[in-house]
């Protein structure tokens, strides 16, 4: 381990090492449910709620769900500029919450697979707002489900001309495309 993170882990027990597995989702993804924590853990709700505890994590009110946040997590955020963004399969973006519908709406059929693999996603302001395949020759095709306005669209047709000049026409094939990438190959 030390020749791959420049130093040794630490050996701790099983409630230790879940715990520290929580709040690292936490610091990253959080605010989340016990049902985030546990899908993305792959544990049980006994080890995830006994990691809260430890932790003392903070309930909030997640649009009329219990979620939670580490206790210096607290503070409020100034929103941030729009911003548009291209993902691959499996990104931790898009993969790290069991409860989807915040950033997903009703699209998890288009975009996930029948055991949770998430294809390739068009982001913008936050929200999962369609994918994206590659043609023959390597450009970047968008395919959007929602109607995302003129900046979201130039903001996605840049990032799509970036990826496709930064491939270089080298195709990149998903092992888990899904149900709205597998229609965009089958037109292109």
């Amino acid at each position: 381990m030390s020749s791959w993170l420049g130093d040794d882990i630490e050996p701790c027990n099983e409630a230790e090492g879940e715990a520290r597995l929580v709040e690292l989702w936490l610091r990253t993804f959080g605010p989340g449910t016990v049902t985030d924590i546990k899908w993305w853990l792959g544990s049980t709700l006994t080890a995830v709620r006994r990691a809260l505890v430890g932790l003392q994590a903070v309930e909030v009110d997640l649009d009329g769900q219990i979620g939670y946040v580490l206790p210096d997590d607290m503070e409020s955020v100034d929103p941030v500029e729009p911003w548009a963004a291209l993902l691959p399969p499996l990104d931790p973006t898009t993969m790290g919450w069991f409860e989807r519908d915040w950033y997903l709406g009703p699209y998890k059929e288009l975009l996930f697979d029948t055991s949770g693999n998430a294809g390739p996603t068009a982001w913008w302001d936050g929200q999962i707002v369609g994918s994206w395949v590659q043609s023959e020759t390597g450009e970047v095709i968008l395919q959007l489900i929602k109607d995302i306005g003129a900046e979201g669209m130039a903001s996605l047709e840049h990032e799509a001309a970036r990826l496709s000049d930064w491939l270089d026409g080298k195709r990149v094939l998903p092992k888990f495309p899904s149900s709205l990438a597998k229609m965009l190959i089958q037109v292109d």
